[in-house]
């Protein structure tokens, strides 16, 4: 995959992907911070504000200002520049490998602009489920980190089309 198609890839779905994440993050915070749950779909879908310092599920929310904003500001961001290097520069990946890093970085690019806008808190809004089984409050970034897992997944064994090997024909 040449690097300017990788560039225009990664560019396209970290504008996208982290624009759509804010862009919904703007419309929590003014229009859902206030106001009761808003339950969709017989309570399948709620949209419910909350603002999480910690990571998946609120983890590390009990530690310190100092080590969470290590962690979750100084660690995190190193990688997500990680994700999106190897995105663009890691020969031999696919185009669906390239996409799945990428997302990954955008992941968490997205909730790292809150916490460093929001004073280490990041928004949440969306919960789904059945009944008493439920997901814990999310957002829009935490989507595309689970498409960028699962596109990797599906994925890992996927090569760049230039790296493959033609069969060989003739003698075993």
């Amino acid at each position: 995959m040449r690097i300017l198609t990788r560039l225009i890839l990664a560019a396209s779905l970290l504008l996208g992907c982290v624009g759509c994440d804010q862009a919904t993050k703007v419309a929590a915070r003014a229009y859902l911070r206030d106001a009761p749950t808003i339950s969709y779909l017989h309570d399948t879908f709620r949209l419910t504000y909350a603002e999480n310092f910690g990571a998946f599920l609120s983890v590390g929310a009990s530690m310190s200002k100092s080590v969470r904003v290590a962690v979750f500001q100084g660690a995190v961001g190193l990688v997500i520049l990680g994700l999106i290097g190897a995105a663009l520069l890691w020969r031999g990946l696919s185009a669906m490998q390239v996409a799945g890093l990428t997302l990954l970085g955008a992941s968490g690019l997205g909730n790292l602009i809150d916490r460093l806008l929001y004073d280490g808190r990041v928004t949440d809004f969306l919960n789904m489920g059945i009944g008493p089984v439920r997901t814990g409050i999310f957002n829009v970034a935490d989507i595309v980190g689970v498409a960028g897992v699962i596109v990797l997944l599906i994925f890992r064994n996927a090569a760049a089309p230039a790296n493959r090997r033609a069969p060989r024909s003739g003698s075993p």
